[in-house]
């Protein structure tokens, strides 16, 4: 027997029916409704790579049960951009050569989009403390940190001049 789930997923309400309540919220976004942006790293929370936005929040999608999610919001990085372009988020890691190999990317921008989202004005302590909790396993952090850097800056800008993300 299935079990009807309601919440909004990138700003549309949708109804599910899920076998298993306890299915992971990665499991259903890659397997359910074919939302494959949202990466499988290490499926225990610790890698960052299945980073989501839930009621505002970062969180693993790998350790979040779908069952959970009635009448919640839910943002992939499938939300990010639109018709007008990037998410600011986006260009900076384009702009800076953030991506590398691109497995950990949609995590960090899922990350520091709920950053910016909560904390426009973020210092360089909270932009580390929210890289720090991606893994990258291509080489170093410095373009990652760069990329976080400039988004805020584009960020800034794209909210100054009222633009909707």
């Amino acid at each position: 027997m299935s079990v009807a789930l309601r919440f909004r997923l990138n700003h549309e309400d949708v109804e599910i029916h899920v076998q298993d309540p306890a299915a992971t919220l990665l499991d259903v976004l890659r397997t359910d409704l074919n939302l494959t942006g949202t990466k499988s790293g290490c499926e225990i929370g610790y890698c960052g790579a299945c980073t989501v936005i839930v009621d505002g929040a970062a969180v693993p999608a790998c350790l979040q049960m779908v069952g959970l999610l009635e009448g919640r919001d839910v943002r992939t990085v499938e939300d990010l951009g639109g018709p007008d372009g990037l998410d600011p988020v986006q260009r900076a890691f384009v702009k800076c050569s953030g991506f590398q190999c691109g497995f950990c990317t949609p995590g960090h921008v899922m990350a520091l989009r709920a950053l910016l989202d909560q904390e426009p004005d973020p210092g360089e302590e909270r932009i580390r403390q929210t890289v720090d909790g991606n893994y990258c396993r291509c080489t170093g952090y410095a373009k990652i940190l760069d990329s976080a850097r400039e988004a805020v800056a584009l960020d800034r800008a794209h909210t100054a001049a009222g633009e909707a993300r």
